[in-house]
């Protein structure tokens, strides 16, 4: 017989602070903050959301990237990318984007509406020191290529990347093994799940709050915050009277050296001085 696995339970809870990037977009910064700089393979979380065309409309002008990659993942509206590599597309609602940044590209995320909600996450994942001068490239999936699992009475699981009850999402990263679940509860209702061994992992939660953990572990978690989650594998989520819906993100450590400055994440100082001088002299 296999031994139960421990319980996972919060280590610490953060919020986000006010930020703003691109020509102004206002967004909230949850990882990359002084409360919480990084959390190994993850660099930054921001959420933007927002009804106010004027916090979005500019949107991210032309900006470069090395060494890691970039996940959009839209709730609502529309987001049109391009890059200097000739690649082009549009994010609707219920769509992700994963970018490998790797050696270099400049590319441009500009919003396709002029009124509306904007709503969604960007997250960025660290790649290892023999992965930082791939080739760029892009996983990028529309709404209906992304699973929809029911695991639980009143639990709703869309896998963007992972898997849950033998049902992977699209995702394939062999460097960092990512979770990457949005996960909608209904009031009451409760899950468990088993998180990949060995992985750093989080819950955000953005509508509702859930309780996280079991017996005298149990903690709340509430709309607009990061917990980051340790202890033990076995993670068990109930939501309150007015239900919740979260994501759940897990990647493997890396446990590198990091050197970063802006857009550029390289495992030295003399890498990070070599990626501005390849930019600055077009080589990206």
């Amino acid at each position: 017989m296999s031994a139960t696995p421990e319980a996972a339970r919060i280590i610490r809870t953060v919020r986000g602070m006010p930020a703003s990037d691109g020509a102004g977009v206002k967004l909230t910064r949850v990882i990359g903050s002084p409360q919480l700089p990084d959390f190994d393979p993850f660099l930054m979380l921001d959420e933007f959301g927002t009804d106010k065309p004027e916090d979005y409309l500019a949107g991210f002008p032309e900006h470069p990237h090395r060494g890691f990659e970039t996940v959009t993942y839209m709730l609502d509206g529309r987001m049109r990318h391009k890059d200097n590599h000739g690649n082009e597309g549009l994010l609707v609602p219920g769509s992700v984007q994963w970018m490998t940044a790797g050696r270099g590209l400049v590319h441009s995320e500009l919003p396709e509406q002029e009124a509306g909600r904007m709503r969604g996450f960007q997250l960025w994942v660290n790649l290892p020191a023999k992965d930082k001068m791939t080739a760029p490239k892009y996983q990028e999936f529309a709404p209906e290529r992304i699973p929809v699992v029911r695991p639980g009475e009143g639990v709703s699981v869309k896998v963007i990347a992972g898997v849950v009850d033998g049902i992977a999402g699209p995702i394939s990263q062999p460097a960092t093994e990512p979770l990457y679940l949005d996960i909608t509860f209904a009031p009451g209702a409760r899950w468990r799940y088993t998180l990949p061994d060995g992985h750093n992992a989080f819950a955000y939660a953005f509508e509702g709050g859930v309780r996280v953990g079991e017996g005298d572990d149990v903690r709340p978690l509430s709309a607009q915050e990061l917990a980051v989650l340790g202890g033990g594998a076995h993670l068990i989520l109930d939501a309150g009277d007015e239900g919740a819906r979260l994501i759940l993100v897990a990647g493997r450590p890396l446990r590198e050296p990091v050197a970063r400055h802006g857009p550029f994440v390289m495992n030295t100082r003399e890498e990070l001085m070599q990626a501005f001088v390849d930019f600055q002299q077009g080589r990206f």
